[in-house]
Parts: C-alpha cells; sequence; structure tokens
C-alpha cells in the first residue's frame, strides 16, 4: 500500500468511526472529547501497524522532539473541527498527513458526513472558476483580511467549520479561495495541503512561501489554497 493509499483508507475508517460514535449520543463536549479518543487511538494503532519506523505527530498526542531529525512524519489531527462534530454539522474533517524532508507529501481528508474522502492517491478534477469567487472564511471568527480582498476581487465570503471542511472546498470546487491569518497549527494544514498540492491548487504561506513542515514550533498561523489564477492578486492584496 503506498502512502497515499494508506493515509486514505485511515481517514476513512476514522471517519466512519467518528459516525458510528455520534449515532444515537447527545450532542455536547463529551461528544466531542471522545471523538478526539477514540479517533486517535484508532489512527495510531493503524500507523504503527503499517509505519513502525515512521514518526507521528497528533493534536491529540504528545510530541516527542527526536521527530525534528526524521525525513518522514505523519501529521495528524484526530477529528478537525471538533465543536462542529459535537453540534451534528456536517463541516468536521479527519486529516492524515505525510511530510517528507519538511514538505507536504501525500495524505488524505475525510469528511465522513459527507461520504467523502479525498485523498492524494486520486485528486478531483479542476473546477469551473465560480462567478463571483467564493472564499470559505470562518463561521465564527473569519480573518481580519478577508472582507477587504472579498471586496476587492468582487468574492462571496462563504461561512463554514472546520480548516479540512474549508480547504476541501476548494479541493472539490465549491469555493475558489480560502485563506486563514488567525492561526493554526501543523495538524490543521498538513493533510489539507498535500490533498490541495495534488490536485493542482495554489498552497503557500500568505509570504507567498512554502508550508514548512517538522520544525521543533508546530504552530504554523497562516495559509493560502486558492485557484492558481487567484494566487498573485489575493497575495498581493495581502502585502498590501
Amino acid at each position: 500500500m503506498t502512502d497515499a493509499e494508506l493515509a486514505h483508507a485511515i481517514a476513512g475508517e476514522a471517519g466512519t468511526l467518528l459516525l458510528e460514535l455520534r449515532r444515537g449520543r447527545a450532542p455536547g463536549r463529551a461528544l466531542g472529547d471522545a471523538g478526539d479518543r477514540e479517533a486517535q487511538a484508532l489512527i495510531a494503532a493503524r500507523l504503527a501497524a503499517a509505519r513502525p519506523d515512521d514518526f507521528v505527530l497528533s493534536e491529540e498526542a504528545a510530541d516527542d522532539p527526536a521527530r525534528c531529525a526524521a525525513s518522514r512524519l505523519w501529521v495528524v489531527d484526530p477529528l478537525d473541527g471538533t465543536a462542529e462534530y459535537a453540534e451534528g454539522r456536517d463541516d468536521w474533517a479527519v486529516h492524515i498527513g505525510l511530510s517528507i524532508d519538511g514538505a507536504p507529501a501525500a495524505g488524505a481528508v475525510a469528511l465522513p458526513a459527507r461520504g467523502l474522502v479525498i485523498a492524494t492517491d486520486a485528486p478531483p478534477p479542476p473546477a469551473p472558476l465560480h462567478q463571483p469567487p467564493r472564499m470559505v472564511v470562518s463561521r465564527s471568527r473569519a480573518p481580519h483580511e478577508c472582507p477587504g480582498i472579498a471586496a476587492a476581487i468582487g468574492a462571496e465570503l462563504v461561512p463554514m467549520g472546520s480548516a479540512g471542511a474549508k480547504a476541501m472546498a476548494v479541493v472539490l470546487g465549491e469555493a475558489d479561495i480560502y485563506l486563514h491569518s488567525g492561526g493554526q497549527y501543523v495538524w490543521d494544514n498538513c493533510a489539507p495541503a498535500a490533498v490541495a498540492l495534488a490536485a493542482g491548487l495554489h498552497v503557500s504561506r500568505l509570504d507567498g512561501s512554502p508550508l514548512v513542515y517538522n520544525c521543533v514550533d508546530t504552530y504554523l498561523p497562516d495559509l493560502l489554497i486558492c485557484r492558481p489564477e487567484l494566487a498573485e492578486p489575493v497575495l498581493r492584496l495581502v502585502r498590501g
């Protein structure tokens, strides 16, 4: 099984577990905590069995500093959008990403409530650009740059939940731009970045530099995932 196929399989299995866990249970924090815990246990076990020599960095597990000297690092968010999951919404995800020498190399993002797993082994084909363009933003704390950028390029703002759901909206052609500046960690964007790159999209920091993984600091605060033809106008507006 290739790395991409493995990520695809594990993300799908974790998504199924999370759906089954949520079925018949009351919404709330206890459900979200259980989802984080049980998805983490499944993913850790699957990666340990399939790639025992690789390091794993997860939002829901202790960090091993020895990973910084490794070429291969799996970067995992067992439940991206815990609040959305616990509320019974659809806009949450499972992230299984692999960085090789610091670059997002393979991965999968599951959108279990939609019955989808989008992975680097079979990314969807490009979709037509929306007119006007659609920019996905957080439903609770949209980056301060987004309203001005949207106004400048005539884009429509579309509120949405988790980082994975927003990134995959662009990959699936449901939106055209995902810009984030409010602070993220590597597990929020490694798998989405790998999938977006495989789909031919622009992926970068807001200064235009590449996303780099397996640094000592797990904070990776900003990113842009968008249609390639929109990258330069958006980055120019960010710089301005």
